[in-house]
């Protein structure tokens, strides 16, 4: 089979980059079709032939205005002489045609900001001080825009999605069933073990921890909020926009610190012991909470969206049901009063492993070839 691969974009770390990374090592050979490449930003496909477009001109930073560009720059794309075409997607690569071949569409969840997080989206867009002009055009553009991404969620001939969750809102809103193949999560990186080498410093064991790109929907600022009202101590890791807010938030409290991205080596060892993994975001899976529970850290999250799938209440973790930082100090309280065995917790998390996701995509791929048609 001659092979391609579809990404929305290749800009920066994120769970569906870890996804992509995982079908290019199954497909090696296969080039890598994209809106926009920074290798400055993610590193991980040196050895990939990543093809880009005329939007590659446009600057980083316009990227999420650049829907419907994007829309009609994939929706043009020539793939005819390939036999297979896999988009990971969730936004617009699902637009791709595979005239002579198979598209098989591995899409996180139809386009948020279109859909189940539209609300969200225009309470807070994310541009600041222009955030009044894009509600403004947002709010007039966004029946068309629906329509397009209606229509081009047609595109595909078969979807594998990241969770229930996910499964459930490709078929409300674009009327496509779609087959669940979950993640694959580096378990063998993050064992329950604290590992050689250089102890973790001490100050991690006695509180909770959050790691995430920090932007505003992944709701880390409930996070710092809770920790704050319940006077328990929070290392936040990571980087993003939201940063410089988070700092403010934490108001020199001393309760909260702040630390750059880490090799998972050292990530591993800083989950190993901390007293849990916040997670207040929705999200329609979320890896890093089930790297945290492969290290033994039991989860605290918010009961929606992907999460149901691994976090079980009592047994790995609390779920917490309202998005407020009132309802997450609540768990963190109720957690305290819980035993967690961090064995029991790591065990929870064998079954997301890579080379299961390696033997369950290559098994529907298998399928649908003899298959052929589309899913609806």
């Amino acid at each position: 089979m001659k092979v391609a691969l579809v990404c929305d974009w290749l800009t920066n770390v994120g769970g569906a980059e870890k996804v992509l990374l995982r079908i290019h090592k199954l497909y090696p050979e296969a080039p890598i079709y994209t809106s926009k490449y920074d290798p400055k930003g993610i590193d991980w496909f040196k050895d990939a032939e990543v093809r880009t477009g005329w939007l590659q001109k446009f600057p980083t930073c316009l990227r999420r205005v650049l829907g419907p560009l994007r829309q009609r720059y994939f929706s043009h794309l020539d793939l005819s002489e390939y036999d297979l075409v896999i988009s990971v997607t969730g936004a617009e690569a699902k637009a791709v045609k595979a005239p002579n071949g198979l598209h098989i569409s591995y899409c996180h969840v139809p386009t948020q900001y279109y859909w189940q997080m539209y609300d969200e989206y225009v309470k807070n867009p994310g541009f600041g001080i222009l955030n009044p002009v894009v509600r403004f055009f947002f709010r007039l553009l966004v029946r068309p825009l629906r329509r397009a991404d209606l229509k081009a969620a047609q595109s595909p001939d078969y979807y594998v999605t990241i969770s229930k969750y996910a499964k459930d809102a490709i078929k409300k809103y674009y009327g496509r069933e779609s087959v669940v193949i979950h993640p694959p999560v580096e378990i063998k990186d993050f064992e329950a073990k604290r590992g050689n080498g250089k102890p973790v410093e001490k100050y991690v064991e006695n509180s909770y921890i959050v790691t995430s790109r920090q932007v505003n929907w992944k709701k880390l600022d409930l996070a710092v909020k809770a920790c704050m009202m319940t006077q328990r101590h929070l290392v936040v890791i990571g980087e993003g926009p939201e940063h410089k807010k988070l700092v403010k938030l934490a108001k020199d409290s001393g309760l909260v610190k702040f630390l750059p991205l880490m090799k998972k080596e050292k990530l591993a060892k800083y989950l190993g012991v901390a007293k849990g993994y916040l997670f207040p975001s929705l999200e329609p899976f979320g890896i890093a909470p089930v790297e945290a529970l492969a290290a033994g850290c039991p989860v605290i999250a918010y009961g929606v969206g992907g999460v149901r799938d691994y976090v079980e209440d009592g047994k790995n973790g609390v779920l917490f049901e309202k998005q407020t930082a009132k309802a997450l100090a609540e768990a963190i309280l109720k957690f305290e009063k819980m035993k967690f065995s961090r064995t029991k917790v790591a065990k929870t998390a064998e079954k997301f492993g890579e080379d299961r996701f390696d033997t369950e995509l290559k098994n529907f791929v298998k399928k649908v070839e003899k298959k052929g048609g589309k899913t609806r």
